[in-house]
């Protein structure tokens, strides 16, 4: 039993877009833009440079950040370097006791198939709270892992993950033509970022139920712009948000929150444009889950739902007193502020402390660090 009074009961968080592994380099390339950041601080890692135990620390790591801000579900984009990669990814997830979506960077590879039919056979499929999808990234460049990562989605029957039109080099890449030619503009994929998409684009992707994740945080930190979400709006497009691991440096979904209301109001002058607070709240939980599929399990608190919910302590000096309660969640709330979170009913966090041993997990993230960080030209 929780003592609730003088607390807000709402819905846990959805993070729709990140990349638990990312924790490992926090603070890497702040000067760059998108490209820059994954030249100096992401592709150096591909291959067989970062073991098992890294991947697993830094996505620890990442997990109880992000349950400590309210975060229940994650969506969990995997560049699955290598095979214990992968594995040690998804067994922090199991570990972390959240409800996830773990997206697997699937192609051509000849062990990606056979891992990830096993993957979805013998932990997903067996682990309630568990939910696959498969990532890949779309560009000219990139057309054969496309089209296997397309037909390995159709196959396993589940949606595909991608980021899209997220800097401005992107357009010149054929994204969307890329996507049209291995037929994966359909209903269910996920597109992330989605920020210099034309009107004709963004049409076609609202006609075909392709549901957004909107990531302002990263889409700051990368000089990358401001996604047209008004305009999505408009198309009854499926919006959610995303902290977007490393290019975020913060699991914090109420500043999150903040960034995609003051993005908008600060682009077009206008303190009444499209989202407002009560806007990205929903976007940050029911919105995220319907992007997923996932609004009749999650997302509200409606009885019938599982039970992923957080308890905000509104009674704390940067909160108090009660105004209005939707905008001060929006504007006001902290981490800190967040006292208790369930998934599926089970506390991760009670009264204001994680469940688990944090020592241990910094300790190992940092030792993971170290040696991740020495490999990096960007540091």
């Amino acid at each position: 039993m929780v003592d609730g009074r003088g607390k807000i009961v709402l819905p846990g968080f959805v993070d729709l877009h990140t990349h638990l592994w990312q924790s490992l380099i926090r603070g890497c390339a702040t000067d760059k833009e998108l490209n820059g950041w994954l030249g100096g601080c992401v592709l150096p890692l591909q291959g067989s440079t970062v073991s098992g135990a890294d991947a697993y620390a830094g996505a620890r790591l990442s997990t109880l950040d992000a349950i400590s801000t309210g975060v229940t579900t994650v969506t969990d984009w995997s560049h699955a370097f290598n095979p214990d990669f992968a594995r040690a990814n998804l067994k922090a997830l199991q570990d972390s006791r959240q409800r996830f979506v773990f997206a697997f960077m699937a192609g051509t590879d000849s062990w990606i198939a056979p891992e990830v039919r096993r993957i979805k056979k013998d932990v997903i499929d067996r682990n309630p709270l568990a939910h696959l999808q498969i990532g890949t990234h779309p560009a000219n460049w990139n057309v054969a892992n496309v089209e296997a990562s397309e037909k390995l989605a159709q196959e396993l029957g589940v949606p595909l993950n991608v980021h899209l039109l997220e800097s401005k080099a992107d357009p010149a890449t054929d994204q969307m033509e890329v996507l049209r030619r291995a037929g994966a503009i359909r209903p269910g994929l996920l597109a992330n970022h989605v920020v210099h998409a034309t009107d004709a684009e963004l049409d076609e992707l609202a006609a075909h139920d392709v549901r957004i994740a909107h990531n302002p945080l990263s889409n700051m930190r990368l000089a990358s712009g401001i996604a047209r979400v008004p305009g999505m709006k408009a198309r009854n497009m499926k919006v959610g948000l995303g902290l977007d691991g490393g290019t975020n440096d913060t699991s914090d979904m109420f500043n999150n929150m903040r960034a995609a209301v003051g993005l908008q109001r600060a682009q077009s002058a206008d303190p009444g444009r499209y989202p407002k607070p009560a806007d990205v709240l929903r976007m940050a939980t029911l919105g995220g889950a319907e992007a997923l599929g996932l609004e009749k399990e999650i997302g509200s608190l409606t009885p019938g739902k599982k039970a992923d919910l957080q308890v905000i302590n509104a009674q704390a000096l940067n909160f108090a007193p009660r105004f209005d309660w939707a905008s001060q969640l929006v504007f006001n709330t902290q981490p800190v502020n967040v006292q208790w979170v369930f998934v599926n009913g089970v506390a991760l966090k009670k009264d204001g402390k994680l469940v688990g041993d944090t020592d241990r997990v910094i300790a190992d993230a940092q030792a993971a660090a170290d040696r991740v960080r020495a490999i990096l030209p960007s540091k």
